[in-house]
């Protein structure tokens, strides 16, 4: 406390050209900062956003061409990372980091959702598929949880996505089919639009996957 007070008196104590001073010198540092800010807000890159496709899933071989089934496509669970726009990489370890100026146009998990309830819409399999949980026509729920959605750099560098997937029969409460899908997409290329497109791919064949395996299973459900 008297050092504190000590230096109070000799600021007061400072002739009056060399307090001007010190005003005009912290004046000075204060701009000189805002400046510095400014310019380093006008040279931001900009964000670059992507987006998944919807190319038409084709029909099992042998599998009904349509069927008296209402689907309800629920969002995954996931952890935070994957409720996020940002694009997600890592290696192999633990550690993930996320890109800061490269973003999906969703969050990963809506993404799939979408993708999923798009795909099993377009096979003409079902009377109807929805994501409304309100819709009360609805006879079988597809739940999962979403565990990789991302670029993995081993030496080379994939798009890997994982998840797993459980059709149940809400009527009867109980899961009728499990599934899991871990699958690598080799990118073409190092840059974060490589990857995008090798993840658009990968969630293609995902729902290919999961559109003939409930298909397959209801067909063999309903029979009994």
């Amino acid at each position: 406390m008297r050092l504190n007070h000590r230096n109070t008196l000799q600021t007061l104590a400072m002739p009056a050209p060399r307090r001007r001073l010190g005003k005009i010198s912290g004046a000075f540092a204060i701009g000189a900062l805002l400046s510095v800010g400014l310019s380093g807000c006008g040279s931001m890159k900009p964000v670059k956003y992507y987006q998944l496709t919807h190319p038409p899933t084709t029909s099992l071989g042998g599998s009904p061409s349509a069927m008296d089934v209402s689907l309800l496509v629920r969002p995954f669970q996931t952890s935070h990372v994957y409720r996020e726009d940002r694009i997600v990489y890592g290696g192999e370890g633990e550690q993930v980091g996320v890109y800061e100026y490269e973003r999906w146009v969703e969050p990963p998990v809506e993404l799939l959702q979408d993708a999923l309830a798009r795909g099993l819409r377009s096979s003409g399999h079902f009377r109807n598929v929805t994501t409304l949980r309100s819709d009360s026509t609805v006879e079988f729920s597809l739940i999962g949880h979403l565990y990789a959605f991302r670029e993995v750099s081993t030496g080379g560098v994939v798009a890997r996505l994982n998840f797993d997937v459980e059709l149940l029969d809400l009527k009867a409460g109980k899961v009728i089919w499990r599934h899991t899908y871990n699958h690598d997409v080799p990118s073409s290329g190092k840059s974060v639009g490589d990857v995008a497109a090798a993840l658009n791919k990968n969630v293609q064949l995902s729902v290919q996957e999961i559109q003939d395996g409930v298909v397959q299973t209801l067909a063999n459900y309903q029979r009994k």
